[in-house]
Protein backbone atom coordinates (compact mmCIF):
# COMPACT_ATOMS: atom_id res chain seq x y z
CA UNK A 1 0.00 0.00 0.00
CA UNK A 2 1.39 3.36 -0.98
CA UNK A 3 1.55 5.89 1.84
CA UNK A 4 0.68 9.50 1.15
CA UNK A 5 3.14 12.20 2.09
CA UNK A 6 2.16 15.48 3.74
CA UNK A 7 1.46 17.14 0.38
CA UNK A 8 -0.77 14.26 -0.64
CA UNK A 9 -2.71 14.39 2.61
CA UNK A 10 -3.26 18.13 2.21
CA UNK A 11 -4.47 17.62 -1.36
CA UNK A 12 -6.86 14.89 -0.20
CA UNK A 13 -8.19 17.11 2.57
CA UNK A 14 -8.97 19.85 0.06
CA UNK A 15 -10.92 17.39 -2.09
CA UNK A 16 -13.16 16.30 0.80
CA UNK A 17 -15.99 18.79 1.30
CA UNK A 18 -16.73 19.92 4.86
CA UNK A 19 -19.79 18.44 6.55
CA UNK A 20 -22.85 20.34 5.43
CA UNK A 21 -24.89 22.13 8.04
CA UNK A 22 -28.56 21.38 8.17
CA UNK A 23 -30.78 24.01 6.59
CA UNK A 24 -32.96 26.01 9.01
CA UNK A 25 -36.31 24.35 9.63
CA UNK A 26 -39.68 25.84 8.75
CA UNK A 27 -42.80 25.82 10.90
CA UNK A 28 -45.40 23.09 10.45
CA UNK A 29 -48.06 25.41 11.88
CA UNK A 30 -48.35 29.06 12.94
CA UNK A 31 -51.14 30.36 15.21
CA UNK A 32 -52.04 33.99 15.92
CA UNK A 33 -52.25 34.35 19.72
CA UNK A 34 -52.44 38.09 20.45
CA UNK A 35 -50.30 41.15 21.11
CA UNK A 36 -46.80 40.55 22.51
CA UNK A 37 -46.81 36.87 23.48
CA UNK A 38 -43.76 36.00 25.56
CA UNK A 39 -43.72 32.43 26.86
CA UNK A 40 -45.51 29.11 26.31
CA UNK A 41 -45.87 25.81 28.16
CA UNK A 42 -47.86 22.61 28.11
CA UNK A 43 -50.32 22.61 30.96
CA UNK A 44 -53.71 21.28 32.02
CA UNK A 45 -55.00 18.44 29.79
CA UNK A 46 -51.88 18.72 27.64
CA UNK A 47 -53.01 22.04 26.15
CA UNK A 48 -50.78 25.00 25.34
CA UNK A 49 -50.79 28.05 27.59
CA UNK A 50 -49.27 31.36 26.49
CA UNK A 51 -48.42 34.54 28.42
CA UNK A 52 -49.58 37.57 26.42
CA UNK A 53 -48.49 41.00 27.62
CA UNK A 54 -50.66 43.18 25.35
CA UNK A 55 -49.98 46.95 25.49
CA UNK A 56 -46.71 47.90 27.23
CA UNK A 57 -48.25 50.99 28.83
CA UNK A 58 -51.50 49.55 30.21
CA UNK A 59 -51.06 47.82 33.58
CA UNK A 60 -53.60 45.08 34.16
CA UNK A 61 -54.26 44.22 30.51
CA UNK A 62 -51.91 41.20 30.46
CA UNK A 63 -53.43 37.73 30.11
CA UNK A 64 -52.64 34.04 30.02
CA UNK A 65 -54.30 32.33 27.07
CA UNK A 66 -55.10 28.69 26.36
CA UNK A 67 -54.92 27.30 22.84
CA UNK A 68 -58.04 25.39 21.77
CA UNK A 69 -57.37 23.90 18.37
CA UNK A 70 -56.04 26.86 16.41
CA UNK A 71 -57.78 29.48 18.55
CA UNK A 72 -56.43 31.35 21.57
CA UNK A 73 -58.83 32.37 24.35
CA UNK A 74 -58.28 34.13 27.67
CA UNK A 75 -57.81 31.91 30.72
CA UNK A 76 -56.53 34.41 33.32
CA UNK A 77 -56.69 38.21 33.14
CA UNK A 78 -55.59 41.22 35.19
CA UNK A 79 -51.80 40.78 34.95
CA UNK A 80 -49.39 43.59 34.10
CA UNK A 81 -46.60 42.11 31.95
CA UNK A 82 -46.86 38.30 32.20
CA UNK A 83 -43.62 36.83 30.93
CA UNK A 84 -42.19 33.44 31.97
CA UNK A 85 -44.69 30.59 32.35
CA UNK A 86 -44.29 26.96 33.40
CA UNK A 87 -46.47 24.13 34.72
CA UNK A 88 -45.87 22.30 38.00
CA UNK A 89 -48.28 19.52 37.11
CA UNK A 90 -50.96 21.12 39.27
CA UNK A 91 -50.64 24.86 38.62
CA UNK A 92 -49.31 27.31 36.07
CA UNK A 93 -46.65 29.69 37.42
CA UNK A 94 -46.26 33.11 35.76
CA UNK A 95 -43.81 35.94 36.37
CA UNK A 96 -45.20 39.48 36.30
CA UNK A 97 -42.48 42.17 36.52
CA UNK A 98 -41.87 42.12 40.30
CA UNK A 99 -44.24 39.36 41.44
CA UNK A 100 -45.07 35.77 40.64
CA UNK A 101 -48.52 34.21 40.31
CA UNK A 102 -49.98 30.72 40.31
CA UNK A 103 -52.98 30.05 38.06
CA UNK A 104 -55.39 27.13 38.32
CA UNK A 105 -57.27 25.29 35.58
CA UNK A 106 -60.22 27.70 35.77
CA UNK A 107 -58.05 30.80 35.47
CA UNK A 108 -58.06 31.71 39.15
CA UNK A 109 -54.81 33.40 40.10
CA UNK A 110 -53.08 33.59 43.46
CA UNK A 111 -49.97 35.52 44.46
CA UNK A 112 -47.04 33.15 45.04
CA UNK A 113 -44.39 35.79 45.79
CA UNK A 114 -44.62 39.59 45.81
CA UNK A 115 -41.76 42.08 45.71
CA UNK A 116 -41.31 41.99 49.49
CA UNK A 117 -40.74 38.22 49.46
CA UNK A 118 -37.42 38.53 47.61
CA UNK A 119 -34.16 38.80 49.57
CA UNK A 120 -33.16 41.68 47.28
CA UNK A 121 -35.54 44.02 45.46
CA UNK A 122 -36.26 42.46 42.05
CA UNK A 123 -35.73 44.61 38.96
CA UNK A 124 -37.47 42.68 36.18
CA UNK A 125 -38.58 39.10 36.70
CA UNK A 126 -38.48 37.23 33.41
CA UNK A 127 -38.24 33.52 32.60
CA UNK A 128 -39.65 30.71 34.75
CA UNK A 129 -38.75 27.00 34.90
CA UNK A 130 -40.65 24.59 37.12
CA UNK A 131 -38.56 22.14 39.11
CA UNK A 132 -39.30 18.46 38.38
CA UNK A 133 -41.76 17.22 40.98
CA UNK A 134 -43.47 20.61 41.16
CA UNK A 135 -41.93 21.68 44.47
CA UNK A 136 -40.45 24.96 43.27
CA UNK A 137 -39.91 27.26 40.32
CA UNK A 138 -36.71 28.97 39.14
CA UNK A 139 -37.10 32.60 38.04
CA UNK A 140 -34.61 35.00 36.46
CA UNK A 141 -34.30 38.65 37.42
CA UNK A 142 -32.79 40.50 34.45
CA UNK A 143 -31.22 43.12 36.65
CA UNK A 144 -30.29 46.41 34.96
CA UNK A 145 -32.25 45.63 31.80
CA UNK A 146 -33.01 49.33 31.16
CA UNK A 147 -29.28 50.08 30.79
CA UNK A 148 -28.46 47.47 28.12
CA UNK A 149 -29.29 49.56 25.05
CA UNK A 150 -28.41 52.77 23.26
CA UNK A 151 -30.94 55.46 22.26
CA UNK A 152 -31.83 53.51 19.10
CA UNK A 153 -32.63 50.37 21.10
CA UNK A 154 -29.54 48.35 20.10
CA UNK A 155 -27.50 46.48 22.68
CA UNK A 156 -24.32 48.34 23.60
CA UNK A 157 -21.17 46.88 21.98
CA UNK A 158 -19.45 44.55 24.43
CA UNK A 159 -16.25 46.60 24.30
CA UNK A 160 -18.03 49.91 24.95
CA UNK A 161 -17.76 51.97 28.10
CA UNK A 162 -21.49 51.54 28.62
CA UNK A 163 -21.17 47.76 28.55
CA UNK A 164 -18.35 47.83 31.05
CA UNK A 165 -20.41 50.08 33.32
CA UNK A 166 -23.50 47.82 33.20
CA UNK A 167 -24.30 46.79 36.80
CA UNK A 168 -24.15 43.03 37.32
CA UNK A 169 -27.24 42.67 39.52
CA UNK A 170 -29.10 39.92 37.65
CA UNK A 171 -29.87 36.75 39.59
CA UNK A 172 -31.71 33.46 39.45
CA UNK A 173 -34.15 32.73 42.28
CA UNK A 174 -35.71 29.51 43.49
CA UNK A 175 -39.25 29.98 44.78
CA UNK A 176 -40.80 27.12 46.73
CA UNK A 177 -44.50 26.54 46.28
CA UNK A 178 -45.04 27.86 49.81
CA UNK A 179 -43.72 31.23 48.61
CA UNK A 180 -40.26 31.06 50.17
CA UNK A 181 -37.68 32.76 47.93
CA UNK A 182 -33.95 32.09 47.93
CA UNK A 183 -31.06 32.92 45.60
CA UNK A 184 -30.18 30.00 43.33
CA UNK A 185 -27.50 31.76 41.24
CA UNK A 186 -25.94 34.90 42.71
CA UNK A 187 -25.09 37.98 40.65
CA UNK A 188 -21.77 37.96 38.81
CA UNK A 189 -20.15 39.96 35.97
CA UNK A 190 -20.43 36.80 33.84
CA UNK A 191 -24.24 37.06 34.11
CA UNK A 192 -25.30 40.74 34.19
CA UNK A 193 -28.74 40.27 32.58
CA UNK A 194 -29.96 36.66 32.71
CA UNK A 195 -33.09 35.91 30.73
CA UNK A 196 -33.76 32.23 30.01
CA UNK A 197 -33.52 29.48 32.62
CA UNK A 198 -34.20 25.76 32.51
CA UNK A 199 -33.64 22.74 34.71
CA UNK A 200 -31.40 20.33 32.80
CA UNK A 201 -30.85 17.77 35.57
CA UNK A 202 -30.47 17.42 39.30
CA UNK A 203 -28.49 20.40 40.54
CA UNK A 204 -27.97 21.67 36.99
CA UNK A 205 -29.45 24.88 35.62
CA UNK A 206 -29.00 26.40 32.18
CA UNK A 207 -29.09 30.19 31.85
CA UNK A 208 -29.34 32.32 28.71
CA UNK A 209 -27.51 35.64 29.29
CA UNK A 210 -29.30 38.27 27.21
CA UNK A 211 -26.72 41.06 27.09
CA UNK A 212 -23.50 39.12 26.49
CA UNK A 213 -25.08 36.21 24.58
CA UNK A 214 -23.45 33.54 26.72
CA UNK A 215 -25.14 30.25 27.54
CA UNK A 216 -24.16 29.29 31.07
CA UNK A 217 -24.39 26.12 33.11
CA UNK A 218 -24.84 26.54 36.84
CA UNK A 219 -23.86 23.66 39.10
CA UNK A 220 -23.92 24.69 42.70
CA UNK A 221 -21.84 27.87 42.90
CA UNK A 222 -19.99 27.17 39.66
CA UNK A 223 -21.03 28.99 36.48
CA UNK A 224 -19.51 27.61 33.28
CA UNK A 225 -19.94 29.14 29.78
CA UNK A 226 -21.07 26.54 27.22
CA UNK A 227 -21.05 28.90 24.25
CA UNK A 228 -20.91 32.64 23.60
CA UNK A 229 -21.92 35.14 20.95
CA UNK A 230 -25.69 34.56 20.97
CA UNK A 231 -26.62 38.10 21.96
CA UNK A 232 -30.25 38.57 22.87
CA UNK A 233 -30.34 35.02 24.29
CA UNK A 234 -33.79 34.23 25.63
CA UNK A 235 -34.94 30.64 26.18
CA UNK A 236 -32.44 27.81 26.57
CA UNK A 237 -33.36 24.12 26.74
CA UNK A 238 -31.67 20.71 26.64
CA UNK A 239 -33.38 18.17 24.36
CA UNK A 240 -32.41 15.21 26.57
CA UNK A 241 -29.78 14.08 24.06
CA UNK A 242 -27.17 16.65 25.03
CA UNK A 243 -28.13 19.19 22.35
CA UNK A 244 -29.08 22.70 23.43
CA UNK A 245 -31.55 25.07 21.79
CA UNK A 246 -31.35 28.81 22.37
CA UNK A 247 -33.61 31.58 21.06
CA UNK A 248 -32.30 35.08 20.37
CA UNK A 249 -34.91 37.77 20.82
CA UNK A 250 -32.86 40.47 19.11
CA UNK A 251 -31.71 38.31 16.17
CA UNK A 252 -35.06 36.60 15.53
CA UNK A 253 -33.40 33.18 15.44
CA UNK A 254 -33.26 29.88 17.26
CA UNK A 255 -29.81 28.30 17.55
CA UNK A 256 -28.83 24.67 18.11
CA UNK A 257 -25.68 23.76 20.00
CA UNK A 258 -24.95 20.13 19.17
CA UNK A 259 -23.62 17.86 21.89
CA UNK A 260 -19.89 18.33 22.43
CA UNK A 261 -19.72 21.44 20.22
CA UNK A 262 -18.76 24.99 21.17
CA UNK A 263 -20.25 26.80 18.18
CA UNK A 264 -24.01 26.97 17.64
CA UNK A 265 -25.72 26.76 14.26
CA UNK A 266 -28.97 28.36 13.15
CA UNK A 267 -31.92 26.02 13.69
CA UNK A 268 -34.70 28.41 12.62
CA UNK A 269 -34.76 32.05 11.56
CA UNK A 270 -36.87 34.84 10.12
CA UNK A 271 -38.75 35.77 13.31
CA UNK A 272 -39.35 39.33 14.42
CA UNK A 273 -38.62 38.59 18.10
CA UNK A 274 -37.92 34.95 19.03
CA UNK A 275 -39.06 34.70 22.65
CA UNK A 276 -39.33 32.01 25.35
CA UNK A 277 -40.05 28.70 23.61
CA UNK A 278 -41.13 25.30 24.93
CA UNK A 279 -39.13 22.25 23.85
CA UNK A 280 -41.71 19.49 23.47
CA UNK A 281 -39.70 16.26 23.64
CA UNK A 282 -42.74 13.98 23.38
CA UNK A 283 -44.11 15.82 20.37
CA UNK A 284 -40.63 16.23 18.83
CA UNK A 285 -41.18 19.93 18.26
CA UNK A 286 -40.16 23.32 19.53
CA UNK A 287 -43.02 25.77 20.13
CA UNK A 288 -41.91 29.39 19.77
CA UNK A 289 -43.71 32.66 20.53
CA UNK A 290 -42.77 35.53 18.23
CA UNK A 291 -43.45 38.55 20.42
CA UNK A 292 -43.60 41.21 17.72
CA UNK A 293 -45.50 39.07 15.21
CA UNK A 294 -48.04 37.91 17.81
CA UNK A 295 -47.75 34.28 16.77
CA UNK A 296 -46.90 30.81 18.01
CA UNK A 297 -44.78 28.69 15.62
CA UNK A 298 -44.43 24.91 15.77
CA UNK A 299 -40.95 23.82 14.62
CA UNK A 300 -40.06 20.13 14.05
CA UNK A 301 -37.06 18.77 15.92
CA UNK A 302 -34.58 16.40 14.26
CA UNK A 303 -35.66 12.78 14.48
Amino acid sequence: MKLLGLAGLLTLALLVPPAARAAPVTATKVIAVGTRPESVTRGFQGKWYVSVMNAPDKPGDGVVKVIDGDDARDLATGLDEPKGICFTGKLLVVTDVKRVWTIDAKGGKKLLADEAAFPRPPSYLNDAACEPGGRAVYVTDMGANTKMRDAAGALWPLDSAEAKALPAIGRVYRIAMNGKVEVAVESTPAMPCPNGVSVAGKGRLLVGEFFTGAVLEARGKSLVPLTTGLRGADAVEDDGKGNLYVSSWTQGKVFRLAKGQKEAEVFAEGFQAAADFYLDRAGKQLVLPDMKAGTLSFLPLPR
